[in-house]
């Protein structure tokens, strides 16, 4: 079995690295990192922020159609009051709304999610951009649980190459929260947060530094127990499909 594991940004992902002993293997000039969990092979691809990005990166694993999983992960904020920061949720669906479509997880990765832990929520949606404000998270909280801006695009073209898919994120902002900055303007050419902008907004607004302090923990927080959770959900994952095998062995 081969799963892969997206994260737009090397910070979501940091927190698993420690608790399992990735190699660094990019593909061409895609950032990805392999493990080997019992039979299984795990690929861990850095996407960079949005959507069209995300895609395009990707494309590039998924294109020859060996791959069996895939898993869009990283954080996510909340649009729900019920979703509170650090809660790992699975989505039983995905809106990639600028290609306008629906893309359903996989029953049976949901069903083995929530045996692992994960809330079950109902939707999230892919945005193309950050939503800064809580007003704006309530408004899309009529629609869903949760709101971030790559699944659509990576679980649609994941399904279009044969792979079982699913998004699991972890929650970064609950949706009373106003963001303590404006990430869509501190985003590098890469994809990733430019740190030095990200001070510069600060100190243009000294009174956002407690938020911001706030927010960083949230999220580390929240990538930490989304790792917790996604290392015991593969190593599930890839034994429940090697006592498959093995069963579909002995029978012949």
């Amino acid at each position: 079995m081969k799963v892969l594991v997206t994260f737009a940004v090397d910070a979501e992902f940091a927190p698993w690295r420690k608790l399992l002993q990735f190699s660094q293997s990019n593909v061409g000039d895609v950032r990805a990192y392999s493990a080997h969990i019992t039979d299984g092979e795990l690929v861990v691809l850095l996407t960079g922020v949005g959507g069209r990005r995300a895609w395009a990166e990707a494309t590039k694993v998924i294109w020859d159609g060996n791959v069996d999983v895939c898993i869009s992960s990283g954080l996510a904020g909340a649009l729900k009051e019920k979703h509170r920061p650090g809660d790992v949720l699975a989505a039983k669906e995905v809106h990639a709304t600028h290609w306008n479509k629906v893309i359903p997880s996989d029953r049976a990765l949901l069903e083995m999610a929530t045996a692992c832990g994960a809330k079950v929520a109902d939707a999230f949606y892919s945005v193309d951009r950050v939503l800064v404000r809580s007003s704006e998270k309530s408004e899309l909280g009529e629609k869903g649980d949760a709101v971030e801006m790559e699944s659509g695009d990576i679980m649609l073209e994941a399904v279009a190459f044969g792979a079982k898919v699913i998004a699991i994120r972890g929650i970064s902002d609950a949706v009373e929260e106003d963001l303590p900055v404006d990430f869509n303007r501190v985003m590098s050419e890469s994809g990733e947060v430019s740190l030095t902008k990200v001070l510069s907004q600060a100190a243009a607004h000294p009174g956002s530094i407690p938020s911001l302090i706030r927010f960083g923990r949230q999220s580390r927080s929240a990538a930490e127990k989304l790792a917790i959770f996604l290392d015991a959900y593969i190593r599930n994952l890839v034994r429940s499909d090697s006592l498959k095998q093995s069963k579909e062995v002995a029978a012949r």
